[in-house]
């Protein structure tokens, strides 16, 4: 086993050096914590994480009733049985996080308050070097590592992503974002209007409404909504037989991705039947003659973008009860007491939440080099949506989207371990992606197909992204059932990879 070596340099500035660096204490970085402790303790690792805790998303993301938008079955860990409901608040997914690094004793590898501010590589040495920010004290302080696992996730904690409607500096109420909610904010009595209609919004609105005069959800356009009991009757049948939590979890797990597929399938296959299906579905929950044409009909074929899950229809219920409303409009201004929209109609607000997204961060917005080169990700080519051609010993998590996240935290988590021992099978410090010369007259292609799937913060971020050619090799799939039987069995010597 490599062990950590500190030591102090002629700047003064501390250096410790570790076999492995992830970066975020977030469900991708625990989980790989886990994957690397458990295939491969030879290693000596740290986990860097710059905020005060774990969590990532469900420590910054603090609006009422956040909770997951997937199962937790999937969302969860294959190797961690969840024994909740279905779809879980933000604190029950913090306590889950928290008892993964309880019980697998990960605490003791996890710095929190440490902002990196640069990366280099070096193919001299065959070693990343980083430079960190300490939030607690403002010391600086140096990491080395032979391997970089990038686990930051994909958008700025900081700040979502607001437009610029003009007029904004007229109102007189707060404008305020999901991502950054206050906590004193005062929202009792009040006239909310929530703009945006993805799966913030969703949550949001039915959990504010109870307590709101009254909140009126604003879109530009429409979004396809399902809705689920928050409850699995196969598992609530299994505990009463007894059955033990991982037998149980398994079984969820494998009902839930087999009920996926075919939602997915479906949508490629039969579009206006899926289309169709689904609207109907919000319409039988809605009160009769409720204009669902206007508010509930989307543009595009189902699956163009993520499906918004309502558990126990809770979206639904709050419109049927008269406490919130959908409009479905463009805004032409901000006035002094509320929104005047393109139709002429004005919406009254005391408070205006702009649930619009996010700001997409490409590895967490760090400035990295190689060999002395500043870094541009949007010049190369992605290896299975995890590593990129010219960069040396470093892989990134990105995972589903129309399956959970965590999936593919689990299926990378076992490709990294399978890679580093391959690496010490054969004797070598480095491996890059490189394409090969059958590769080298493929067309360059975004990273993501917008007929297939074009979400706005994608969109707007499509610049910021590596590219992919139209090969498995060189693209991210985002199709989970391909991908658990084409990653583990991926041959590391086709010569997509360069050891030396």
């Amino acid at each position: 086993m490599t062990t950590t070596v500190s030591r102090e340099t002629t700047s003064s500035v501390t250096t410790e050096h570790f076999d492995v660096l992830i970066v975020g204490a977030g469900i991708s970085g625990i989980g790989s914590a886990y994957h690397l402790k458990t295939q491969c303790p030879e290693r000596s690792y740290v986990v860097l994480e710059a905020l005060d805790g774990f969590g990532g998303t469900w420590r910054t993301h603090r609006y009422p009733g956040i909770r997951s938008d997937s199962d937790l079955y999937t969302f969860g860990y294959r190797f961690k049985p969840w024994t909740n409901a279905p779809i879980a608040s933000a604190a029950e997914i913090q306590k889950y996080l928290g008892d993964v690094i309880e019980e697998n004793d990960l605490a003791p590898h996890i710095r929190y308050r440490h902002h990196i501010e640069s990366a280099s590589w070096s193919s001299e040495d065959n070693c990343w070097t980083l430079h960190v920010t300490r939030g607690d004290s403002g010391e600086v302080v140096r990491f080395t590592t032979n391997f970089l696992w990038m686990c930051q996730g994909y958008y700025r904690h900081a700040e979502g992503y607001t437009p610029d409607w003009p007029g904004m500096d007229r109102f007189r109420g707060p404008i305020v974002h999901p991502q950054t909610w206050p906590e004193d904010l005062d929202y009792k009595g009040k006239h909310v209007v929530v703009i945006g209609s993805g799966a913030t919004a969703a949550t949001l609105v039915p959990a504010i409404a109870p307590d709101c005069a009254h909140v009126t959800l604003l879109q530009r356009s429409p979004t396809y909504f399902i809705s689920r009991p928050n409850r699995d009757e196969v598992v609530e049948m299994l505990r009463e037989l007894e059955v033990p939590e991982e037998w149980i979890h398994e079984i969820a797990r494998r009902k839930v991705l087999h009920d996926l597929h075919l939602l997915n399938q479906i949508s490629v296959d039969e579009p206006e039947f899926t289309r169709d299906a689904l609207i109907d579905a919000v319409r039988a929950e809605l009160p009769p003659g409720y204009d669902v044409e206007t508010h509930f009909t989307p543009k595009y074929r189902p699956w163009r973008q993520r499906l918004a899950l309502l558990p126990d229809g809770d979206l639904l219920k709050g419109i049927s009860s008269g406490r919130a409303s959908v409009v479905t409009d463009e805004i032409e201004e901000f006035t002094e007491d509320g929104i005047l929209l393109k139709s002429g109609e004005v919406l009254r607000a005391d408070i205006i939440v702009t649930a619009t997204g996010f700001n997409l961060s490409v590895l967490g917005d760090i400035d990295f080099t190689v060999d002395g080169d500043h870094l541009d990700l949007a010049d190369t080519i992605t290896y299975r949506g995890m590593m990129f051609t010219g960069v040396p010993n470093l892989v990134w998590i990105f995972g589903y989207f129309r399956a959970s996240w965590t999936l593919r935290v689990d299926l990378v988590g076992d490709f990294v371990c399978r890679l580093l021992h391959h690496m010490d099978e054969l004797g070598v410090k480095r491996v890059t992606p490189r394409l090969r010369a059958q590769d080298a007259d493929t067309e360059v292609l975004p990273w993501l197909d917008p007929e297939d799937f074009n979400p706005g913060y994608m969109m707007r971020s499509m610049d910021l992204l590596p590219k992919r050619l139209d090969r498995p090799e060189w693209q991210h799939t985002q199709d989970y059932w391909t991908e658990r039987e084409t990653l583990p069995n991926a041959d590391l010597d086709d010569g997509c990879l360069r050891f030396e």
